[in-house]
């Protein structure tokens, strides 16, 4: 499976306009706030020394900490005092320009469900563990915060030129599964990764992936899979840098030269990369130790 979506067509019954709903804090079973606890407190032994600066501030400026499901309004209350941010709940996901609109105007949609116990180390659709754990504390960071601003923002411009494969890209080697190169080495922030067990583990230790230097059109020429562990990860100097980039690049050519120009396949190395390690691409082949 690559670079798939699956979304209702409209907003389902109980659903505002804009796809909003209820949290329903106070609908979360025992067994529910449990299964948050237990994934909180296996991600949060694993990821020191793993997460980036930013994502472990985050953590701890929001109170992510505190037992349960954390209540979106009092979360939406911590995050506008830090950034101006809010969290709202959706019943899944959205379509593309309902997604772009909340996020150029610092709303993150999040899903209120939460995976089954039996579900800890997969779940096809972002649920609120992914959601909130992944993605929040992200944005208590200020550049970051105005990094998906803008990111939204070019969203609603790529609609206009038939560009979403391209930004969609973007998001998924950022956002979800980006690198940064911190201080003291490799760290990462994605929420995909950083709310995963096992690929909080695979992203920085296991020798398979490729791990390379951010380039804005690389990026947004390369496949991507939903399904499986990533085995292109793309690892950025700085988020002032991401930034920079985002803010200052003339989005309109950039996607005529990208539709002119091929796609490049999940696991591809190309000359002009600057890798800062070269995999092995044991695991795409079945024979790493890390593959399931």
């Amino acid at each position: 499976m690559t670079e798939e979506t699956h979304m209702l067509a409209s907003p389902p019954a109980g659903a505002a306009a804009d796809w909003t709903i209820p949290q329903g804090w106070e609908n979360y079973t025992a067994e529910e706030h449990s299964t948050w606890d237990t994934l909180f407190a296996r991600q949060t032994r694993l990821l020191p020394g793993r997460a980036s600066d930013a994502y472990l501030r985050g953590l701890e400026a929001l109170r992510l900490s505190e037992s349960g499901i954390p209540n979106f309004e009092e979360l939406s209350e911590r995050l506008m005092k830090l950034t101006g941010w809010q969290v709202i709940a959706v019943p899944g996901l959205v379509p593309d320009d309902v997604f772009f609109d909340h996020m150029a105007n610092r709303r993150f949609v999040a899903g209120n469900f939460i995976r089954r116990p039996d579900q800890l180390d997969y779940l096809q659709e972002p649920d609120v563990f992914h959601d909130v754990f992944g993605h929040v504390p992200m944005l208590a960071d200020p550049v970051f915060a105005d990094y998906l601003e803008a990111y939204g923002k070019g969203g609603q411009r790529a609609m206009q030129h038939d560009a979403l494969k391209y930004l969609g890209r973007l998001y998924w080697y950022t956002v979800e599964f980006g690198l940064i190169a911190d201080p003291d080495g490799l760290r990462i922030y994605g929420s995909g990764i950083v709310s995963s067990f096992a690929e909080s583990k695979f992203a920085l230790d296991d020798p398979s992936p490729h791990r390379i230097a951010f380039d804005l059109p690389r990026v947004m020429r390369t496949e991507y899979r939903i399904d499986d562990f990533q085995q292109n990860y793309f690892v950025v100097p700085s988020f002032d840098e991401l930034l920079r980039l985002t803010v200052e690049t003339d989005f309109a050519p950039l996607y005529e030269q990208l539709k002119a120009q091929p796609d490049v396949s999940v696991a591809e190395l190309l000359p002009d990369d600057r890798v800062i390690t070269q995999g092995t691409q044991e695991y795409a082949s079945g024979k790493s130790s890390t593959r399931p």
